[in-house]
């Protein structure tokens, strides 16, 4: 269930951090906890109320009871005592807590301990405006993307570059499985080698909040096996956040389009962020202006020998 840590006092270090950083954490565990414990009745969890009652919300005792966890060790976790946490401990509190998912991340977070749960899909929590915010972007590409490179929304522009993004599974759109799977002849970005190093950098900082995650663990797995380039660019351990990025892309009927990378944080989905191709000259912006007004897929040449293998496989 859990058990009593060391203590850090004031201007000890524990781990790297500081015992004001420690002690803090717990203060705000605590009061989180009490301010979540007061919002739930009893008739919320199917217990008698009354008006004899002193504390607003459940009391400590039916909190540990209904999470079947013990009284003092539930006492001492709202007080803020150096305890810690099991995953299930935690998942059974955030459940009585009737905690949503947003809190629930949070309480794990100030626990410090590694949210095992898979992550909901983070497109439920996009609003109707982020579509709108997109789509006026046009003719410059854009699209909203997680830690992980789950593509979750894109506008028409976006469709030019990779034309196939709404006709794949879900699970199967992200940036990083295409980059490092698709085929060199048909890829359409250009300066691709520069472009994997640093994502998969940018992947290995974003990894740290999720150590212990198991969907991104399976995720790292399938792409290592998937690619040996992958796996030795993982190896480096080199880590990068999404600064500003030049990137070429291809297209069957423009053989380079030069353009500019910029990321802006989603705050209404945290963990997303919606990244913006801007051109760098008119040609390129010309060129998509004509692409996105006349919305034809087209395929590079390569695409009948594709097609042709697809069709094999399915019959063999």
């Amino acid at each position: 269930m859990g058990e009593p840590s060391g203590h850090a006092g004031n201007g000890h270090r524990v781990n790297g951090r500081s015992g004001n950083t420690i002690t803090l954490r717990r203060h705000e565990l605590a009061a989180f906890l009490r301010s979540r414990r007061a919002r739930v009745t009893p008739e919320d969890v199917g217990l008698p109320g009354g008006s004899r009652r002193r504390t607003a919300g459940l009391r400590r005792e039916e909190v540990a009871q209904l999470a079947g966890v013990g009284v003092t060790w539930y006492t001492w976790l709202e007080q803020g005592r150096p305890i810690r946490a099991s995953v299930q401990v935690l998942e059974a509190v955030a459940r009585t807590l009737r905690l949503d998912t947003t809190e629930r991340q949070h309480l794990f977070q100030l626990a410090e301990v590694p949210d095992m749960a898979p992550p909901d899909h983070a497109g439920s929590h996009l609003g109707p405006q982020v579509q709108v915010i997109l789509d006026g972007l046009n003719p410059m590409p854009a699209f909203v993307v997680t830690e992980r490179f789950d593509i979750l929304a894109w506008n028409a522009a976006h469709s030019v570059l990779f034309p196939r993004t709404a006709q794949v599974a879900p699970a199967a759109r992200n940036t990083l499985l295409y980059c490092f799977s698709r085929a060199e002849c048909c890829n359409v970005i250009e300066n691709r080698e520069d472009q994997r190093a640093a994502m998969v950098a940018q992947l290995r900082a974003a990894y740290g909040h999720h150590v212990g995650d198991p969907a991104w663990t399976a995720f790292i797995r399938r792409l290592e096996a998937a690619s040996p380039e992958f796996a030795a660019m993982w190896a480096t351990q080199d880590v990068a956040h999404p600064p500003y990025y030049r990137k070429v892309f291809r297209h069957p009927l423009y053989p380079r389009l030069a353009m500019t990378s910029t990321s802006f944080a989603v705050q209404t989905a945290p963990g997303t962020r919606m990244v913006v191709y801007t051109p760098d000259d008119e040609v390129t912006r010309a060129a998509m202006e004509r692409l996105v007004a006349d919305p034809v897929e087209h395929h590079f040449a390569c695409w009948p020998e594709h097609q042709a293998r697809a069709r094999e496989l399915l019959t063999t």
